[in-house]
Protein backbone atom coordinates (compact mmCIF):
# COMPACT_ATOMS: atom_id res chain seq x y z
CA UNK A 1 0.00 0.00 0.00
CA UNK A 2 3.16 2.40 -0.11
CA UNK A 3 2.43 5.63 -2.15
CA UNK A 4 4.02 5.51 -5.88
CA UNK A 5 5.42 9.13 -6.42
CA UNK A 6 4.33 8.99 -9.87
CA UNK A 7 0.52 8.78 -9.02
CA UNK A 8 -1.15 11.39 -7.31
CA UNK A 9 -1.46 11.43 -3.20
CA UNK A 10 -5.32 11.67 -3.19
CA UNK A 11 -6.02 8.64 -4.90
CA UNK A 12 -8.01 5.89 -2.74
CA UNK A 13 -6.16 3.01 -1.66
CA UNK A 14 -7.70 0.30 0.77
CA UNK A 15 -6.60 -1.31 3.89
CA UNK A 16 -8.81 -4.24 4.50
CA UNK A 17 -12.31 -2.78 3.81
CA UNK A 18 -11.15 0.91 4.69
CA UNK A 19 -10.74 3.01 1.95
CA UNK A 20 -7.50 5.35 2.12
CA UNK A 21 -6.72 8.79 0.96
CA UNK A 22 -3.82 11.18 1.37
CA UNK A 23 -3.96 15.03 0.32
CA UNK A 24 -0.96 17.31 0.65
CA UNK A 25 -2.44 19.70 2.93
CA UNK A 26 -4.07 19.49 6.04
CA UNK A 27 -6.47 22.25 4.47
CA UNK A 28 -6.83 19.67 1.11
CA UNK A 29 -7.65 16.77 3.44
CA UNK A 30 -10.62 18.42 5.44
CA UNK A 31 -12.02 19.98 2.29
CA UNK A 32 -11.97 16.67 0.61
CA UNK A 33 -13.84 15.14 3.62
CA UNK A 34 -16.17 17.59 4.14
CA UNK A 35 -17.22 17.60 0.07
CA UNK A 36 -17.79 13.50 0.36
CA UNK A 37 -19.67 13.65 3.59
CA UNK A 38 -22.21 16.89 1.80
CA UNK A 39 -22.59 14.28 -1.49
CA UNK A 40 -23.41 11.52 1.49
CA UNK A 41 -25.45 13.68 3.65
CA UNK A 42 -27.40 14.90 0.27
CA UNK A 43 -28.05 11.82 -1.18
CA UNK A 44 -28.93 10.23 2.07
CA UNK A 45 -31.74 13.01 2.47
CA UNK A 46 -33.09 12.54 -1.15
CA UNK A 47 -33.68 8.84 -0.19
CA UNK A 48 -35.03 9.46 3.07
CA UNK A 49 -37.22 11.33 5.54
CA UNK A 50 -34.39 12.27 7.90
CA UNK A 51 -30.29 11.78 8.97
CA UNK A 52 -29.11 10.91 12.33
CA UNK A 53 -24.82 11.86 12.42
CA UNK A 54 -22.62 11.28 15.31
CA UNK A 55 -19.59 14.10 14.97
CA UNK A 56 -15.85 13.92 16.73
CA UNK A 57 -14.98 17.10 18.73
CA UNK A 58 -11.55 17.81 17.94
CA UNK A 59 -9.05 20.24 16.52
CA UNK A 60 -8.04 18.05 14.03
CA UNK A 61 -12.17 17.98 12.68
CA UNK A 62 -12.16 21.40 12.60
CA UNK A 63 -11.11 22.31 8.69
CA UNK A 64 -13.43 19.38 8.05
CA UNK A 65 -16.41 21.03 9.93
CA UNK A 66 -15.65 24.47 8.81
CA UNK A 67 -15.59 23.29 5.14
CA UNK A 68 -18.85 21.11 5.80
CA UNK A 69 -20.75 23.95 7.25
CA UNK A 70 -20.45 26.16 4.12
CA UNK A 71 -21.59 23.56 1.64
CA UNK A 72 -24.63 24.32 0.08
CA UNK A 73 -27.33 22.44 -0.56
CA UNK A 74 -27.83 20.26 2.58
CA UNK A 75 -31.36 20.81 4.62
CA UNK A 76 -29.92 20.74 7.67
CA UNK A 77 -33.33 20.99 9.16
CA UNK A 78 -33.66 16.83 8.91
CA UNK A 79 -30.49 16.31 10.15
CA UNK A 80 -30.32 15.27 13.97
CA UNK A 81 -27.23 15.60 15.47
CA UNK A 82 -24.99 13.54 18.55
CA UNK A 83 -21.22 13.84 19.59
CA UNK A 84 -19.59 10.51 20.39
CA UNK A 85 -17.95 11.72 24.07
CA UNK A 86 -17.74 13.99 26.78
CA UNK A 87 -15.72 14.77 30.08
CA UNK A 88 -17.07 13.84 33.29
CA UNK A 89 -16.19 16.18 36.03
CA UNK A 90 -16.21 19.79 34.26
CA UNK A 91 -18.63 22.44 34.60
CA UNK A 92 -21.83 22.69 32.67
CA UNK A 93 -20.22 26.48 30.92
CA UNK A 94 -16.85 25.19 30.65
CA UNK A 95 -15.64 25.70 27.56
CA UNK A 96 -13.28 22.30 27.36
CA UNK A 97 -16.65 20.53 27.25
CA UNK A 98 -16.66 18.93 23.60
CA UNK A 99 -20.60 19.74 23.44
CA UNK A 100 -19.09 23.51 23.65
CA UNK A 101 -16.93 23.06 21.28
CA UNK A 102 -18.91 21.57 19.47
CA UNK A 103 -21.21 24.61 19.52
CA UNK A 104 -18.69 26.70 18.25
CA UNK A 105 -17.58 24.56 15.47
CA UNK A 106 -20.96 22.89 14.15
CA UNK A 107 -24.00 22.60 16.40
CA UNK A 108 -24.39 26.99 16.51
CA UNK A 109 -23.73 27.39 12.80
CA UNK A 110 -26.38 25.22 10.76
CA UNK A 111 -29.74 24.82 11.70
CA UNK A 112 -30.18 21.11 12.53
CA UNK A 113 -33.68 19.83 13.30
CA UNK A 114 -32.31 18.65 16.47
CA UNK A 115 -28.99 18.13 18.93
CA UNK A 116 -28.54 15.90 21.70
CA UNK A 117 -25.31 16.68 23.76
CA UNK A 118 -24.15 14.42 26.32
CA UNK A 119 -24.74 15.82 29.63
CA UNK A 120 -22.61 13.69 31.99
CA UNK A 121 -24.65 15.76 35.10
CA UNK A 122 -25.27 14.57 37.76
CA UNK A 123 -25.23 11.01 37.22
CA UNK A 124 -22.47 10.04 34.61
CA UNK A 125 -24.28 6.34 34.55
CA UNK A 126 -27.78 7.32 34.01
CA UNK A 127 -26.56 10.03 31.50
CA UNK A 128 -24.95 7.35 29.27
CA UNK A 129 -27.67 4.82 29.98
CA UNK A 130 -30.22 7.78 28.37
CA UNK A 131 -27.86 8.78 25.67
CA UNK A 132 -27.52 5.09 24.71
CA UNK A 133 -31.48 5.04 24.13
CA UNK A 134 -31.27 7.91 22.28
CA UNK A 135 -28.85 6.39 19.94
CA UNK A 136 -30.87 3.40 19.45
CA UNK A 137 -33.76 4.81 18.95
CA UNK A 138 -33.02 4.98 14.99
CA UNK A 139 -30.11 3.57 12.84
CA UNK A 140 -26.67 6.21 12.33
CA UNK A 141 -26.36 7.05 9.28
CA UNK A 142 -23.03 8.47 9.36
CA UNK A 143 -20.22 9.13 12.12
CA UNK A 144 -17.25 11.53 11.67
CA UNK A 145 -14.69 10.64 13.77
CA UNK A 146 -10.78 10.97 14.39
CA UNK A 147 -8.17 8.65 15.59
CA UNK A 148 -6.44 9.70 18.73
CA UNK A 149 -2.11 9.02 19.41
CA UNK A 150 -3.03 5.99 21.22
CA UNK A 151 -4.85 4.94 18.40
CA UNK A 152 -7.99 5.36 20.36
CA UNK A 153 -11.64 6.04 18.32
CA UNK A 154 -13.98 8.32 20.19
CA UNK A 155 -12.43 7.51 24.34
CA UNK A 156 -12.29 4.30 23.70
CA UNK A 157 -8.84 3.99 24.95
CA UNK A 158 -6.22 0.52 24.91
CA UNK A 159 -7.08 -0.02 28.60
CA UNK A 160 -10.98 0.26 27.74
CA UNK A 161 -11.85 -0.62 24.23
CA UNK A 162 -13.84 -3.61 24.03
CA UNK A 163 -14.64 -5.13 20.05
CA UNK A 164 -18.00 -6.91 21.65
CA UNK A 165 -18.78 -4.39 24.13
CA UNK A 166 -22.39 -5.07 25.35
CA UNK A 167 -22.46 -1.37 25.94
CA UNK A 168 -23.58 1.36 23.71
CA UNK A 169 -22.43 4.07 25.72
CA UNK A 170 -20.57 3.95 28.88
CA UNK A 171 -18.26 5.70 31.64
CA UNK A 172 -14.79 5.15 31.20
CA UNK A 173 -11.37 6.11 32.64
CA UNK A 174 -8.70 7.72 30.54
CA UNK A 175 -5.32 6.60 30.07
CA UNK A 176 -2.36 8.92 30.61
CA UNK A 177 -1.44 9.33 26.83
CA UNK A 178 -5.34 9.98 25.98
CA UNK A 179 -5.03 12.68 28.15
CA UNK A 180 -1.52 14.22 27.31
CA UNK A 181 -3.23 15.03 24.16
CA UNK A 182 -4.93 17.32 25.12
CA UNK A 183 -2.73 19.30 26.52
CA UNK A 184 -0.40 18.47 23.70
CA UNK A 185 -3.64 19.82 20.92
CA UNK A 186 -3.94 22.86 23.37
CA UNK A 187 -7.55 21.95 24.92
CA UNK A 188 -5.89 22.06 28.82
CA UNK A 189 -3.01 24.19 29.89
CA UNK A 190 -1.94 21.25 31.90
CA UNK A 191 -1.78 17.67 32.37
CA UNK A 192 -3.59 17.94 35.55
CA UNK A 193 -6.19 19.58 34.38
CA UNK A 194 -7.50 17.34 32.07
CA UNK A 195 -10.62 15.12 33.51
CA UNK A 196 -9.45 11.66 34.69
CA UNK A 197 -13.24 10.31 33.70
CA UNK A 198 -15.33 10.61 30.14
CA UNK A 199 -18.66 9.35 28.68
CA UNK A 200 -17.69 7.55 25.77
CA UNK A 201 -19.63 5.94 22.97
CA UNK A 202 -18.56 2.39 22.59
CA UNK A 203 -16.53 0.78 19.72
CA UNK A 204 -19.68 -1.53 18.64
CA UNK A 205 -22.03 1.67 18.52
CA UNK A 206 -19.19 3.37 16.29
CA UNK A 207 -19.66 0.41 13.84
CA UNK A 208 -22.96 -0.21 13.69
CA UNK A 209 -23.49 3.29 11.56
CA UNK A 210 -23.91 3.08 8.25
CA UNK A 211 -20.83 4.90 6.93
CA UNK A 212 -17.77 6.47 8.60
CA UNK A 213 -15.25 8.76 7.74
CA UNK A 214 -12.40 9.40 9.48
CA UNK A 215 -10.32 12.68 9.12
CA UNK A 216 -6.83 12.47 10.98
CA UNK A 217 -4.00 15.18 10.23
CA UNK A 218 -0.90 15.33 11.91
CA UNK A 219 2.72 14.38 12.52
CA UNK A 220 1.80 13.14 16.27
CA UNK A 221 -1.07 10.67 14.74
CA UNK A 222 1.20 9.24 12.70
CA UNK A 223 2.44 6.15 14.46
CA UNK A 224 -1.35 5.44 15.39
CA UNK A 225 -2.14 5.41 11.91
CA UNK A 226 0.45 3.15 10.56
CA UNK A 227 -1.02 0.47 13.72
CA UNK A 228 -4.72 1.40 12.30
CA UNK A 229 -3.55 0.32 8.86
CA UNK A 230 -0.90 -2.28 8.96
CA UNK A 231 -1.03 -3.71 12.84
CA UNK A 232 -2.84 -6.09 13.80
CA UNK A 233 -6.73 -5.93 14.28
CA UNK A 234 -6.98 -5.82 18.09
CA UNK A 235 -7.69 -3.05 20.90
CA UNK A 236 -3.79 -2.21 21.57
CA UNK A 237 -4.88 -0.01 18.60
CA UNK A 238 -8.61 0.53 18.73
CA UNK A 239 -8.92 2.38 15.55
CA UNK A 240 -7.82 -0.93 13.70
CA UNK A 241 -10.85 -2.23 13.43
CA UNK A 242 -12.30 0.57 11.03
CA UNK A 243 -10.57 -1.83 8.61
CA UNK A 244 -13.39 -4.24 8.96
CA UNK A 245 -16.24 -1.51 8.47
CA UNK A 246 -17.89 -1.88 4.88
CA UNK A 247 -18.12 1.46 4.25
CA UNK A 248 -15.47 3.22 5.88
CA UNK A 249 -12.94 6.49 4.30
CA UNK A 250 -10.14 7.51 6.27
CA UNK A 251 -8.90 11.04 4.94
CA UNK A 252 -5.03 11.72 5.95
CA UNK A 253 -2.43 14.60 4.74
CA UNK A 254 1.07 14.09 4.41
CA UNK A 255 1.72 14.72 7.77
CA UNK A 256 0.18 11.95 9.22
CA UNK A 257 0.60 9.23 6.62
CA UNK A 258 3.27 6.77 6.76
CA UNK A 259 3.51 6.17 3.17
CA UNK A 260 3.55 9.67 2.49
CA UNK A 261 6.62 10.53 0.35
Amino acid sequence: MTLDASIPSNIARKAGQMSVRCFATRALMGDAAARDIADAVRGALARQQNVRMVFAAAPSQAQMLAALCAAEGIDWTRVTAFHMDEYIGLSADAPERFGKWLDDNLFGRVPFAQVHRIVPDPDPEIAAAKYAELLAAVPIDFVCLGIGVNGHIAFNDPPVADFADPLDVKVVTLDEQCRQQQVDDDCFASFDDVPEQAITLTVPRLMRAGRLFCVVPGQLKRDAVRATLYGPISTECPASILREHPNCSLYLDAESDPDAQ
